[in-house]
Protein backbone atom coordinates (compact mmCIF):
# COMPACT_ATOMS: atom_id res chain seq x y z
CA UNK A 1 0.00 0.00 0.00
CA UNK A 2 3.07 2.03 -0.34
CA UNK A 3 4.18 4.78 2.91
CA UNK A 4 1.14 4.02 5.79
CA UNK A 5 0.17 6.25 8.23
CA UNK A 6 -1.89 5.61 11.77
CA UNK A 7 -4.80 7.69 11.20
CA UNK A 8 -6.97 5.99 14.34
CA UNK A 9 -5.86 4.59 17.86
CA UNK A 10 -7.97 2.82 20.34
CA UNK A 11 -7.70 -0.66 22.79
CA UNK A 12 -10.41 -2.10 21.08
CA UNK A 13 -10.23 -4.88 18.22
CA UNK A 14 -14.20 -4.07 17.45
CA UNK A 15 -13.66 -0.55 17.56
CA UNK A 16 -11.18 -0.55 15.54
CA UNK A 17 -12.30 -3.32 12.72
CA UNK A 18 -15.84 -0.65 12.89
CA UNK A 19 -13.38 2.09 12.02
CA UNK A 20 -11.75 0.04 9.39
CA UNK A 21 -15.39 -1.11 7.79
CA UNK A 22 -15.99 3.08 8.02
CA UNK A 23 -13.24 3.77 6.00
CA UNK A 24 -13.20 1.03 3.23
CA UNK A 25 -16.96 1.80 2.95
CA UNK A 26 -15.94 5.32 1.97
CA UNK A 27 -13.34 3.63 -0.47
CA UNK A 28 -10.34 4.05 1.50
CA UNK A 29 -8.57 0.58 2.25
CA UNK A 30 -6.38 -0.03 5.53
CA UNK A 31 -4.53 -2.09 7.61
CA UNK A 32 -5.21 -2.92 11.05
CA UNK A 33 -2.21 -3.94 13.59
CA UNK A 34 -1.73 -4.23 17.16
CA UNK A 35 0.58 -5.46 19.78
CA UNK A 36 -1.30 -8.67 20.68
CA UNK A 37 -2.19 -11.88 18.44
CA UNK A 38 -5.39 -11.61 16.39
CA UNK A 39 -8.42 -12.56 18.57
CA UNK A 40 -10.30 -15.47 17.72
CA UNK A 41 -13.36 -13.05 18.51
CA UNK A 42 -13.35 -8.82 19.61
CA UNK A 43 -12.11 -8.15 22.66
CA UNK A 44 -11.28 -4.94 25.18
CA UNK A 45 -7.32 -5.25 25.12
CA UNK A 46 -6.96 -2.56 27.29
CA UNK A 47 -4.32 -4.07 29.33
CA UNK A 48 -2.64 -5.75 26.76
CA UNK A 49 -1.98 -3.85 23.63
CA UNK A 50 -2.44 -0.79 21.31
CA UNK A 51 -4.59 -1.87 17.92
CA UNK A 52 -3.95 0.87 15.82
CA UNK A 53 -5.62 1.57 11.82
CA UNK A 54 -3.50 2.96 8.78
CA UNK A 55 -4.00 4.12 5.86
CA UNK A 56 -1.87 5.44 2.71
CA UNK A 57 -0.36 8.92 3.14
CA UNK A 58 -2.09 10.37 0.61
CA UNK A 59 -5.28 9.31 2.52
CA UNK A 60 -4.43 10.25 5.68
CA UNK A 61 -6.30 13.70 5.40
CA UNK A 62 -9.39 12.27 4.36
CA UNK A 63 -9.89 9.10 6.56
CA UNK A 64 -8.95 11.52 9.31
CA UNK A 65 -11.90 14.11 8.14
CA UNK A 66 -14.14 11.07 7.87
CA UNK A 67 -13.78 9.50 11.45
CA UNK A 68 -14.34 13.16 13.07
CA UNK A 69 -17.24 13.73 11.06
CA UNK A 70 -18.59 10.17 12.59
CA UNK A 71 -17.38 10.58 15.83
CA UNK A 72 -17.31 13.01 18.51
CA UNK A 73 -15.43 13.59 21.91
CA UNK A 74 -18.11 15.30 24.65
CA UNK A 75 -18.11 18.84 24.29
CA UNK A 76 -16.22 18.96 20.79
CA UNK A 77 -19.02 19.38 18.85
CA UNK A 78 -22.07 22.02 20.07
CA UNK A 79 -25.24 21.11 20.46
CA UNK A 80 -27.12 20.31 17.30
CA UNK A 81 -30.71 21.58 16.95
CA UNK A 82 -32.89 18.62 16.67
CA UNK A 83 -36.84 18.53 16.41
CA UNK A 84 -39.18 18.52 19.52
CA UNK A 85 -40.52 15.01 18.40
CA UNK A 86 -36.94 13.13 18.83
CA UNK A 87 -36.84 13.66 22.53
CA UNK A 88 -39.78 11.15 22.59
CA UNK A 89 -37.66 8.69 20.85
CA UNK A 90 -34.85 9.48 22.95
CA UNK A 91 -36.91 8.56 26.15
CA UNK A 92 -37.55 5.03 24.09
CA UNK A 93 -34.36 3.74 23.34
CA UNK A 94 -32.93 4.97 26.81
CA UNK A 95 -30.09 6.93 25.32
CA UNK A 96 -29.80 10.78 25.20
CA UNK A 97 -27.50 11.81 22.28
CA UNK A 98 -24.96 14.97 23.31
CA UNK A 99 -24.54 15.53 19.22
CA UNK A 100 -28.51 15.09 18.49
CA UNK A 101 -27.31 15.83 14.82
CA UNK A 102 -26.47 11.90 14.57
CA UNK A 103 -29.76 10.73 15.91
CA UNK A 104 -31.18 12.75 12.92
CA UNK A 105 -28.63 11.54 10.08
CA UNK A 106 -29.52 7.88 11.17
CA UNK A 107 -33.77 8.94 10.67
CA UNK A 108 -32.70 10.60 7.26
CA UNK A 109 -33.77 8.12 4.18
CA UNK A 110 -32.00 8.44 1.06
CA UNK A 111 -35.42 9.32 -0.25
CA UNK A 112 -35.72 12.50 1.59
CA UNK A 113 -31.99 13.51 0.84
CA UNK A 114 -32.19 12.95 -3.02
CA UNK A 115 -35.00 15.50 -2.54
CA UNK A 116 -32.85 18.38 -1.13
CA UNK A 117 -31.75 20.62 -3.34
CA UNK A 118 -28.65 22.12 -1.46
CA UNK A 119 -27.04 19.07 -1.05
CA UNK A 120 -26.49 19.48 2.52
CA UNK A 121 -28.52 16.16 3.75
CA UNK A 122 -26.96 13.05 4.15
CA UNK A 123 -28.70 9.97 3.93
CA UNK A 124 -28.09 7.00 6.78
CA UNK A 125 -27.07 4.27 4.30
CA UNK A 126 -23.40 4.57 5.57
CA UNK A 127 -24.96 4.62 9.11
CA UNK A 128 -26.40 1.07 8.30
CA UNK A 129 -23.58 -0.24 7.55
CA UNK A 130 -21.69 0.77 10.37
CA UNK A 131 -24.96 -0.57 12.79
CA UNK A 132 -24.88 -3.98 10.95
CA UNK A 133 -21.15 -4.22 11.88
CA UNK A 134 -21.62 -3.44 15.94
CA UNK A 135 -25.27 -5.39 15.71
CA UNK A 136 -23.96 -8.51 14.47
CA UNK A 137 -20.71 -8.54 16.80
CA UNK A 138 -22.80 -7.65 20.06
CA UNK A 139 -25.19 -10.40 19.32
CA UNK A 140 -22.16 -12.81 18.25
CA UNK A 141 -20.35 -12.10 21.60
CA UNK A 142 -23.83 -12.32 23.47
CA UNK A 143 -24.65 -15.98 22.06
CA UNK A 144 -21.13 -17.03 22.69
CA UNK A 145 -21.13 -15.81 26.78
CA UNK A 146 -24.96 -17.45 26.85
CA UNK A 147 -24.92 -20.65 24.77
CA UNK A 148 -21.57 -22.11 24.86
CA UNK A 149 -22.74 -25.41 24.78
CA UNK A 150 -23.76 -24.75 21.48
CA UNK A 151 -21.72 -25.73 18.21
CA UNK A 152 -21.27 -23.09 15.72
CA UNK A 153 -24.33 -23.98 13.41
CA UNK A 154 -26.79 -23.13 16.28
CA UNK A 155 -25.37 -20.14 17.12
CA UNK A 156 -25.09 -18.97 13.53
CA UNK A 157 -28.92 -20.06 13.10
CA UNK A 158 -29.90 -17.92 15.63
CA UNK A 159 -27.82 -14.82 15.39
CA UNK A 160 -29.60 -14.91 11.47
CA UNK A 161 -33.19 -15.27 13.06
CA UNK A 162 -31.98 -12.11 15.51
CA UNK A 163 -30.72 -10.18 12.74
CA UNK A 164 -33.17 -10.97 10.34
CA UNK A 165 -35.16 -8.22 8.64
CA UNK A 166 -38.08 -9.04 10.13
CA UNK A 167 -36.57 -9.16 13.31
CA UNK A 168 -35.56 -5.94 13.40
CA UNK A 169 -38.53 -4.64 12.16
CA UNK A 170 -40.21 -5.62 14.74
CA UNK A 171 -38.03 -4.26 17.36
CA UNK A 172 -38.04 -0.76 14.93
CA UNK A 173 -41.93 -0.97 15.41
CA UNK A 174 -42.05 -1.73 19.05
CA UNK A 175 -40.02 1.82 19.63
CA UNK A 176 -41.99 3.98 16.85
CA UNK A 177 -39.26 4.85 14.90
CA UNK A 178 -41.81 4.72 11.37
CA UNK A 179 -43.31 8.08 13.42
CA UNK A 180 -39.83 9.48 13.32
CA UNK A 181 -38.33 8.79 9.81
CA UNK A 182 -37.43 11.48 7.62
CA UNK A 183 -38.88 10.75 4.43
CA UNK A 184 -38.90 12.38 0.87
CA UNK A 185 -42.55 12.98 -0.28
CA UNK A 186 -42.39 9.87 -2.78
CA UNK A 187 -41.46 7.74 -0.12
CA UNK A 188 -44.23 9.25 2.41
CA UNK A 189 -46.97 8.17 0.13
CA UNK A 190 -46.48 4.48 -0.64
CA UNK A 191 -46.14 4.14 3.04
CA UNK A 192 -42.24 4.38 3.94
CA UNK A 193 -42.91 4.29 7.26
CA UNK A 194 -44.51 0.75 7.42
CA UNK A 195 -42.12 -0.69 5.23
CA UNK A 196 -40.48 -3.56 7.00
CA UNK A 197 -36.83 -3.26 4.92
CA UNK A 198 -37.12 0.43 5.60
CA UNK A 199 -37.90 -0.10 9.30
CA UNK A 200 -34.75 -2.71 9.54
CA UNK A 201 -32.58 -0.13 7.85
CA UNK A 202 -32.98 3.13 10.33
CA UNK A 203 -32.77 0.57 13.45
CA UNK A 204 -29.24 -0.08 12.55
CA UNK A 205 -28.37 3.25 11.66
CA UNK A 206 -29.81 3.93 15.34
CA UNK A 207 -27.28 1.19 16.42
CA UNK A 208 -24.84 3.06 14.66
CA UNK A 209 -25.49 6.61 15.60
CA UNK A 210 -25.35 5.51 19.66
CA UNK A 211 -22.36 3.56 18.93
CA UNK A 212 -20.96 7.07 17.34
CA UNK A 213 -22.09 9.23 20.06
CA UNK A 214 -21.37 7.03 22.90
CA UNK A 215 -18.98 4.35 22.23
CA UNK A 216 -19.30 0.90 21.80
CA UNK A 217 -20.17 0.29 25.80
CA UNK A 218 -23.30 2.45 25.32
CA UNK A 219 -24.07 0.74 21.86
CA UNK A 220 -23.80 -2.60 23.94
CA UNK A 221 -25.94 -1.71 26.29
CA UNK A 222 -28.79 -0.58 24.15
CA UNK A 223 -28.54 -3.90 22.16
CA UNK A 224 -28.39 -5.83 25.09
CA UNK A 225 -31.65 -4.05 26.40
CA UNK A 226 -33.29 -4.77 23.11
CA UNK A 227 -32.06 -8.73 23.08
CA UNK A 228 -33.05 -9.79 26.35
CA UNK A 229 -36.36 -10.53 25.36
CA UNK A 230 -35.52 -12.62 22.29
CA UNK A 231 -32.48 -14.25 24.29
CA UNK A 232 -34.85 -15.34 26.80
CA UNK A 233 -36.79 -17.23 24.26
CA UNK A 234 -34.05 -18.69 22.82
CA UNK A 235 -33.00 -19.99 26.48
CA UNK A 236 -36.69 -21.34 26.80
CA UNK A 237 -37.69 -22.88 23.88
CA UNK A 238 -34.06 -23.36 22.33
CA UNK A 239 -31.94 -22.66 19.35
CA UNK A 240 -33.80 -20.27 17.06
CA UNK A 241 -34.39 -20.54 13.05
CA UNK A 242 -37.95 -22.38 13.67
CA UNK A 243 -39.17 -23.19 10.23
CA UNK A 244 -42.16 -21.42 10.11
CA UNK A 245 -43.55 -22.33 6.63
CA UNK A 246 -43.66 -25.67 7.64
CA UNK A 247 -45.42 -24.63 10.61
CA UNK A 248 -47.97 -22.47 8.82
CA UNK A 249 -48.65 -25.34 6.47
CA UNK A 250 -49.56 -27.59 9.34
CA UNK A 251 -51.96 -24.72 10.65
CA UNK A 252 -53.61 -24.78 7.32
CA UNK A 253 -54.38 -27.88 7.58
CA UNK A 254 -55.27 -28.11 10.61
CA UNK A 255 -58.17 -25.76 9.94
CA UNK A 256 -59.40 -27.51 7.04
CA UNK A 257 -57.76 -25.13 4.71
CA UNK A 258 -55.41 -25.35 1.24
CA UNK A 259 -52.01 -24.70 1.13
CA UNK A 260 -50.10 -21.37 1.04
CA UNK A 261 -48.95 -19.86 -1.94
CA UNK A 262 -45.73 -17.70 -2.26
CA UNK A 263 -45.01 -15.14 -4.78
CA UNK A 264 -42.74 -13.16 -5.47
CA UNK A 265 -43.95 -9.45 -4.72
CA UNK A 266 -40.90 -7.34 -6.08
CA UNK A 267 -37.25 -6.19 -4.97
CA UNK A 268 -35.53 -3.39 -3.53
CA UNK A 269 -31.87 -2.03 -3.28
CA UNK A 270 -29.05 -2.67 -5.68
CA UNK A 271 -27.68 -5.92 -6.80
CA UNK A 272 -25.18 -6.03 -3.93
CA UNK A 273 -28.02 -5.69 -1.18
CA UNK A 274 -31.36 -6.59 -2.78
CA UNK A 275 -34.00 -7.62 -0.76
CA UNK A 276 -36.63 -9.72 -1.82
CA UNK A 277 -40.24 -9.19 -0.67
CA UNK A 278 -42.62 -12.09 -0.87
CA UNK A 279 -46.37 -12.07 0.12
CA UNK A 280 -48.26 -14.98 1.27
CA UNK A 281 -51.65 -15.98 0.07
CA UNK A 282 -54.27 -18.30 1.14
CA UNK A 283 -56.76 -19.49 -1.41
CA UNK A 284 -55.83 -16.59 -3.37
CA UNK A 285 -56.05 -14.20 -0.75
CA UNK A 286 -52.99 -12.30 0.69
CA UNK A 287 -52.39 -12.82 4.38
CA UNK A 288 -48.97 -11.45 4.90
CA UNK A 289 -45.78 -10.12 3.32
CA UNK A 290 -41.85 -9.21 4.18
CA UNK A 291 -38.87 -9.07 2.78
CA UNK A 292 -35.57 -10.67 3.29
CA UNK A 293 -31.84 -10.87 1.94
CA UNK A 294 -32.89 -14.14 -0.30
CA UNK A 295 -36.04 -15.62 -1.38
CA UNK A 296 -36.08 -18.54 1.30
CA UNK A 297 -35.93 -15.67 4.22
CA UNK A 298 -38.31 -14.06 2.80
CA UNK A 299 -41.22 -16.93 2.70
CA UNK A 300 -40.44 -17.63 6.46
CA UNK A 301 -40.44 -14.39 7.61
CA UNK A 302 -43.48 -13.94 5.86
CA UNK A 303 -44.97 -17.42 7.05
CA UNK A 304 -44.06 -16.28 10.32
CA UNK A 305 -45.87 -12.98 9.89
CA UNK A 306 -48.73 -15.27 8.63
CA UNK A 307 -48.82 -17.38 11.98
CA UNK A 308 -48.80 -14.46 14.05
CA UNK A 309 -51.80 -12.82 12.05
CA UNK A 310 -54.12 -16.45 12.19
CA UNK A 311 -53.16 -17.05 15.80
CA UNK A 312 -54.49 -13.76 17.10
Amino acid sequence: MGDLLVIFRTHSDVEASIVRGLLEANGIPSVVASDVPHNVFPLNVAELGEVRVSVRSEDAEEAQHIIEGHRTESGAVPAVRIKHEFEALQKAIGYRFRDRGLLEHAMTHTSRANEDVTGGVVDNESMEFLGDAVLGFVIADTLFREFPEWDEGEKSKTKASMVSTFALAKQAERLHLGEHLLLGRGEEKTGGRRKQALLADTYEALIAAIYLDGGIEHARAFIVRELTPLVDEVRRDGVAGQDYKSALQELLQARDLPLPDYRLVGTQGPDHRKLFEIEVAVRGEPIAAATGASKKEAEQEAARAALERLKT
